[in-house]
């Protein structure tokens, strides 16, 4: 077989050799089992998936070519369910269940570590494993339960870009908020199909053979979950277009401080080019009688340096020279003078009016 990464448990905890003879053998003894198959190619899905525990041909090349939305089908001796996760790496993986009340297989393109795990952990249970409607159950819950740590490291990346871009916008910021509403998009077109079957799922009676009262509870606990996992993604979906927002508004806000300047720069030199360009005309009597050095200094010199001092006094009132454009208060109005007679009749106290 050319599945690599692959294993084949049964219900004591023993793992097997997964090969076509072992799972005939294993078909013929009625024992419950547990059949992960990863990179599978082609020969294995049609001779061991077709053939060997004759699967509908529809059912196997969904599962030869993947990219199938979350679904259940019911066929006649098994029910097929496409489920999917999220790896550690916040790497969705598609997997699909082939459930029967005898055997589980599960297959899927790329490995899922989590899946490994879960058996790790079977294979070392000193008990005999669960029924395969409660191993069904541990496998979509060990999908759906990697959700939410690639969630929580989302939430902590959304925070620390959110700082950086309030200290200093970069171009490389935003194309990772384009990444991550990239990523919650694939997301959510996954997780809200996958909740609408898991409440099917637990509503509806005989939906899964095999299915009890008791087990129907954890399925309905897998709606909640996934409940959850839908609002997360919603709610981090608006905090980062509103991220967004604020990246693109603290670079405008940066922009019009840098035409404020150089508005600024522009005005203060407006009045000086007027000066330079007035004396610079060559009449004869402006060369003639401007020639002392106290008139180079009040009126070459000095003329200029006052302007531009009358500038920057009227910019700093009107607050364009402060970076958040705030006014500085005003000077207390002088206290108006009030004589000696005022103020006695102000000392003294209200008489109450004469009644008649």
């Amino acid at each position: 077989m050319a599945a690599m990464n692959s294993f084949l448990i049964t219900v004591d905890g023993s793992e097997h050799e997964v090969s076509t003879g072992t799972v005939r053998r294993l078909l013929d003894a009625s024992t419950r089992f547990w059949l992960d198959l990863a990179g599978m190619d082609k020969s294995t899905a049609e001779g061991l998936l077709r053939d060997t525990f004759g699967f509908h041909p529809l059912a196997v090349q969904d599962a030869e070519h993947f990219g199938q939305r979350p679904k259940i089908d019911a066929y006649d001796h098994f029910t097929l369910m496409v489920i999917y996760g999220a790896t550690g790496s916040g790497r969705l993986v598609e997997v699909h269940c082939f459930y029967t009340e005898t055997y589980l297989v599960t297959v899927h393109r790329d490995p899922v570590p989590e899946l490994t795990a879960l058996a790790t952990r079977l294979k070392q249970r000193a008990e005999p494993g669960p029924d395969h409607v409660m191993l069904l159950y541990l496998v979509v819950d060990t999908l759906i339960d990697g959700y939410f740590p690639v969630l929580a490291d989302l939430d902590d990346q959304i925070d620390k870009l959110e700082d950086a871009i309030l200290r200093r916008p970069t171009d490389q910021q935003l194309g990772e908020l384009f990444d991550m509403k990239r990523w919650l998009i694939a997301l959510r077109k996954v997780v809200t199909p996958q909740r609408d079957m898991f409440a099917t799922l637990a509503s509806g009676p005989g939906a899964l053979p095999g299915m009890t009262p008791d087990a129907e509870r954890y399925y309905r606990a897998l709606y909640d979950h996934l409940i959850r996992i839908s609002d997360l993604v919603d709610s981090y979906r608006d905090l980062i277009s509103g991220v967004l927002d604020t990246h693109l508004s603290t670079v405008s806000n940066r922009l019009n401080v840098v035409v404020k300047q150089l508005t600024i720069i522009a005005t203060v030199f407006l009045p000086l080019s007027f000066l330079t360009g007035f004396f610079g005309q060559n009449f004869a009597w402006m060369v003639n009688r401007i020639t002392s050095l106290p008139a180079f200094l009040v009126l070459g010199i000095g003329l200029q340096v006052a302007v531009a001092a009358a500038l920057v006094v009227v910019f700093r009132r009107r607050g364009w020279l402060s970076a958040d454009g705030t006014v500085p208060p005003a000077r207390p109005a002088d206290r108006p003078h009030v004589t000696r007679q005022e103020r006695w009749h102000l000392a003294q106290p209200l008489k109450e009016p004469v009644r008649p």
